[in-house]
């Protein structure tokens, strides 16, 4: 496949494909290059972030372990066409992830080995890295020791052409198991000092027949809102109550999980999550997510809604957390009082009306 250049329709070049010499430049590459992984076509609204290269099983070593904004785990296996032991690959990725589940069943070994390692390669503390680049790192260190727990792992096997053979098994799997197996094929050009890749991704088209038992506990709102007054207090669990009645008047879906839950609206074909609670009585503000979501994909919107919610008494969030989640120090508590309350709806009534607004 060749890749077309010109500047201002004049002056057009042809580019052909080339190939990655070394599976160890590949893995480098996409180490230093993780928005190289297209995680938006497997994973709607989350970030990617490397943590480690060559991390250690009883299989042998990980070619890049890397979580996403959410706590998921993916193991990502790099392997060129040229290579003869490609047909072997995604039997290796399942031993990597056998050998990862089952080698590291005590979670907080897990992490504090990824600490130390992350710590050596990168002069930076693991938790200070994820505060800074996503925000409320200690929930998604608590969300990737339960996945590790559960073996819930996610595989992505990259390569510069993933054989069809490779597709259809990835397929069959993916159809036919709990698995989540990803093919990545990365077509790779360049000019002059330009690098240019082309991901293509292959699995997120099918879906499964299996009946899957969850691990997640399953909760609705007043399973919710009872933890909430048994944990934190009746006070609290009111403040939460106003909050999903307004959502609910106002068209958003509220989703549950085990120990949260998420207000969601879909306007347009584009979904919105403004914001998570979870039972600890500790709120989210998901900027990260709306940074792709117009109009939020304009830096200077989330800067207004982050002001707009800075009006609430101790919502001091600093003006960098229009790029991440902020959790960090944001209570349902800092709400009881109705006024503050007040202040919180009218951030997301003015969240909702910028949003109806900006397609008029």
């Amino acid at each position: 496949m060749s890749l077309i250049i010109s500047k201002n329709g004049k002056n057009a070049i042809k580019l052909d494909k080339i190939g990655f010499e070394q599976e160890s430049d590949l893995q480098k590459y996409i180490y230093d290059n993780p928005e190289s992984i297209p995680l938006e076509h497997i994973k709607e609204n989350v970030t990617f972030h490397m943590i480690d290269r060559e991390f250690p099983t009883s299989s042998g070593p990980l070619d890049v372990l890397g979580f996403d904004s959410e706590g998921s785990i993916y193991i990502i296996e790099t392997k060129l066409f040229k290579n003869s032991d490609k047909r072997q690959v995604l039997a290796q990725v399942l031993d990597y992830g056998a050998a990862l589940w089952n080698y590291y069943q005590d979670p907080e070994e897990f992490i504090e080995i990824l600490k130390h390692r992350f710590s050596k390669k990168n002069n930076m503390d693991l938790l200070e890295y994820l505060e800074s680049n996503v925000g409320n790192s200690d929930e998604i260190i608590k969300l990737v020791k339960e996945n590790i727990v559960n073996g819930n792992i996610n595989f992505i096997i990259l390569m510069d052409n993933v054989p069809s053979a490779l597709k259809h098994l990835i397929s069959f799997m993916n159809q036919n198991s709990q698995f989540s197996i990803y093919g990545v094929e990365l077509e790779y050009y360049t000019y002059e000092d330009y690098e240019m890749l082309i991901p293509h991704v292959f699995g997120t088209e099918t879906k499964k027949r299996v009946v899957s038992v969850s691990k997640e506990r399953m909760i609705d709102a007043d399973m919710f809102l009872q933890e909430i007054e048994d944990e934190i207090g009746s006070t609290e669990s009111e403040v939460i109550q106003k909050i999903l009645e307004w959502a609910e008047e106002n068209n958003f879906d509220i989703k549950y999980s085990g120990q949260s839950l998420r207000l969601e609206i879909n306007h347009k074909n584009i979904n919105y999550k403004p914001l998570k609670i979870y039972n600890s009585g500790l709120i989210e503000i998901s900027f990260a997510y709306l940074k792709k979501s117009p109009p939020f994909d304009d830096d200077s919107k989330r800067l207004e809604l982050l002001k707009y919610f800075n009006k609430v008494s101790n919502f001091n969030l600093s003006d960098d957390k229009i790029n991440k989640r902020p959790g960090d120090g944001l209570s349902i508590s800092m709400l009881k009082n109705e006024q503050e309350l007040n202040k919180f709806v009218e951030a997301l009534e003015w969240f909702l009306k910028e949003i109806h607004s900006s397609y008029n």
